[in-house]
């Protein structure tokens, strides 16, 4: 059957689907006719509105046991996107909106006084009360039965063919059916209250007050040509510091108007029955059960600081409209509504815990420079980026670089970066990547390639993979290593060409040992999976194998450690030979010295375990064998994880003192990855999800950060950059994909400089090929 296909926004995938309707929907097998929402919120409302008028011989009844008016919070803000998906499936719903809609382009942020200004964002918000008043009157016009001060009953799922549970962040229907959906809920660190002013702001307003108790921050946007939506939010401690939780509601409202007064210009604050809460993060493992699908925060929240949960909810109701009418049956429609709207949805939340966590720990920026400051809060959630927001407003992001010190017409990931006496020419490099290809330990051609080749590609560092420092140490038998001369000889071939043929290029070598991860095959033949045959003995701090399929380890006796901590010297002194111009220690991963530092992985009892400074206390020994050894105008960085993403191990605190304590003994920089301790780690993965590790241990301890994991794109890189996230950038697979991966996003910025020099016989390819036209040519007469 021919269907009318709309191209939509990618966020509103099901828009333009749900504007297709089928003839006779009510003959499908499985299509819905009697449906209950339980919940009167935006996203409920939109859902019945949707699915009434793509069928208006459905029975939709919305049940919302509240007032009509009664609502949370003043003002909502929507997208451009959401409201192209609004647009395509609903005009008149979108029509009156219209009619209401502020908008605004500006984000200002206050800070000490100073007001910093960034353009080009395009918002549009209007009153919470207005929406609803829209959606009953669109609901009511198409037939849905509204009925407000009624509890849903309990018998719905049994009397309804489709249950759509909008019941909100408290859903009981959610919790009815705990044991299906299986919900995570997370209470996070900061109080918030939202209140209303009587007069308009002219932009979005980020304003930071720093008071005797700590640092609250001011939230606020217009929303009727009358009237602003204003959060209050601090740290939980700062809130009882400042003695909120002895106020009552007007109390309160009363002393936030006066902290903040310049702000609000000397005017009052409103509420709307406002009290302090902490925002839960809610997410489900399943989204439906039977007849019954969450909608909305029932399913899934995003912090405010994103203004996503009402754009998510209406864009899940858009999503399972379409959805139903798609599917020939209601398991597969709700099946498909989970598949689509997951993603997006996990998306937002990794952008809104990001968010949540930068105003959570505002404390570490204060003292930042003015525009870096309104930079970090602008790209905050990684969504907003350097290159996003030169195209927004290149005259602010042009002063944040001057701010910085970047030379005109040089991205921030171009300027140079000095670590003891090594001045490295770019922010930019290569990561350790375990290669497997080396025969008893000796690098040969392949890696002469390898690492010549991403040398040659112009990033400012490029790292060795995990170069062993005895036999037993290898994680497989195909590990490099530098504990014979003829290893040294043949890394020398290395650092030789490198230094020869790609000057500026700086090459570090990794040292580390397997410890319990060791006598695996190599990775494409098992990763961690034990040898068939010919398995060495393996080592660690505790007698706990890796994998209970693996080897378990013996615990290394003291005289052990002194052997190790000799070895380790012994290679760093081959490696100073060999002529690397830094040395990593590898304390990461689960691997030997990470072995130490987790208590997931320590058991000892002796002065090598126990509490953080005992855990500490061998991978110190090892790295000052090291230093001692290792030439004292070279530096020496240190990889470690910053958390092992498991209960009872390694926690971003724990990371910051590990990295306190590695500086304090000369660690130039510390490499901030995370995880690989233990087998059942759950890490939460994401563009750039390392980095706000990397962050924190930059901005608690003023040591400078290596930032790795999931950077992928030239833009990143400026972003974390100018944002004062990391000093240097280190990117793995995107060097795998293409070893110029550095001079080709100098070439896409349309960069020249010392930044990123091109080998003299590469120059000819300093720019794009060119490609086919695909322009046609424009007709000239008009007859």
């Amino acid at each position: 059957m021919e269907r009318t296909v709309t191209a939509t926004p990618s966020g509103a995938r099901g828009t333009a689907r749900a504007t297709a309707h089928h003839p006779h929907p009510h003959t499908r097998p499985g299509h819905p006719l009697r449906v209950a929402v339980i919940g009167g919120g935006p996203g409920g409302l939109y859902a019945a509105a949707l699915l009434k008028r793509l069928d208006p011989r459905r029975d939709i009844t919305v049940w919302e046991r509240n007032a009509p008016d009664d609502t949370f919070g003043f003002g909502v803000v929507l997208s451009d996107e959401t409201l192209g998906g609004i647009e395509h499936a609903d005009p008149t719903v979108y029509q009156a909106l219209q009619r209401d809609f502020v908008r605004w382009d500006d984000i200002d942020i206050v800070h000490r006084g100073v007001r910093h200004t960034s353009g080009g964002h395009g918002f549009a918000a209007l009153g919470r009360h207005r929406l609803l008043e829209i959606l009953h009157d669109r609901c009511r016009e198409l037939g849905v039965d509204l009925r407000f001060h009624t509890e849903a009953p309990k018998d719905l799922p049994r009397t309804h063919d489709l249950v759509i549970a909008a019941d909100g962040v408290h859903s009981t229907t959610r919790e009815t059916y705990a044991d299906v959906f299986r919900p995570r809920v997370t209470a996070h660190r900061c109080r918030y209250i939202w209140l209303a002013a009587d007069f308009p702001f002219d932009s979005f307003r980020f304003e930071i007050a720093e008071t005797e108790h700590g640092v609250m921050q001011l939230h606020g946007y217009p929303y009727a040509p009358d009237a602003s939506t204003v959060i209050i939010e601090m740290r939980e401690e700062v809130w009882r510091a400042a003695g909120f939780d002895e106020l009552d509601e007007a109390e309160s409202i009363e002393r936030c108007a006066k902290i903040f007064t310049e702000a609000l210009q000397g005017r009052p604050l409103t509420s709307n029955n406002s009290t302090w809460t902490t925002f839960r993060t809610v997410v489900n493992e399943r989204w439906s059960h039977g007849n019954v699908v969450l909608l909305g925060d029932a399913a899934h929240t995003a912090h405010f600081s994103i203004g996503s949960g009402t754009k998510l909810a209406v864009e899940d109701a858009l999503a399972l409209a379409a959805c139903l009418e798609e599917q020939d049956s209601l398991p597969d429609a709700l099946a498909a509504y989970e598949a689509e709207r997951r993603p997006v949805v996990a998306s937002t939340q990794r952008a809104a815990r990001a968010s949540l966590e930068w105003f959570e720990n505002l404390a570490l920026y204060l003292d930042q420079p003015p525009r870096q400051f309104a930079f970090n809060l602008l790209t905050r959630s990684r969504r907003v980026t350097h290159d996003n927001l030169r195209l927004r407003d290149a005259r602010f992001t042009e002063a944040v670089e001057r701010e910085f010190g970047c030379p005109p017409g040089t991205p921030p990931m171009f300027t140079p970066f000095r670590l003891r006496g090594l001045t490295l020419r770019n922010r930019v490099v290569v990561s350790p990547m375990d290669m497997y290809s080396a025969v008893d330990g000796v690098p040969g051609d392949f890696h002469l390639v390898h690492l010549g080749a991403r040398a040659l590609g112009g990033a400012g560092l490029v790292m060795t993979e995990m170069v062993c420092v005895s036999e037993e140490g290898r994680i497989t038998p195909g590990c490099a290593g530098l504990w014979s001369g003829r290893q040294a000889e043949a890394w020398k071939r290395i650092t030789n060409f490198v230094h020869a043929q790609a000057p500026g290029t700086a090459i570090g070598v990794q040292l580390g040992h397997s410890g319990r991860k060791g006598s695996t095959k190599l990775m494409w033949e098992g990763m961690d999976e034990p040898l068939p045959e010919g398995n060495w003995p393996l080592v660690a701090a505790s007698p706990l194998p890796y994998k209970p399929s693996g080897q378990t380890p013996r615990e290394l006796s003291r005289a052990q450690l002194t052997d190790l901590r000799e070895q380790f010297a012994a290679a760093a002194c081959r490696a100073a030979r060999a002529g690397f111009d830094l040395l990593e220690l590898h304390c990461a991963h689960g691997y030997l010295l990470s072995g130490f530092l987790s208590p997931l992985t320590n058991r000892r009892t002796d002065a090598y375990g126990g509490t953080l400074e005992k855990r500490l206390r061998f991978p110190l020994e090892v790295f000052d064998a090291v230093r001692n050894v290792w030439p004292g105008e070279r530096p020496m960085t240190v990889r470690i994880s910053a958390t092992d993403w498991a209960e009872g191990g390694t926690t971003a605190e724990d990371a910051v003192e590990i990295a306190r304590a590695f500086a304090a003994h000369g660690a130039d920089a510390i490499d901030v990855s995370t995880g690989q301790v233990v087998a059942d780690e759950r890490p939460e993965y994401g563009r750039s999800y390392q980095t706000p590790f990397a962050d924190r241990i930059r901005h608690s301890t003023g040591v400078p950060v290596i930032a790795v994991g999931a950077i992928s794109s030239w833009d990143d890189v400026n972003s974390l950059i100018l944002a004062g996230r990391t000093d240097l950038c280190a990117l793995a697979r995107p060097h795998l994909y293409d070893p110029h991966w550095t001079l080709h996003a100098a070439a896409e910025q349309g960069y020249t400089g010392p930044g990123a020099t091109w080998p003299a016989p590469y120059r000819a390819g300093s720019r794009r090929p060119r490609t086919g036209r695909t322009d046609a040519p424009k007709p000239r007469l008009s007859l």
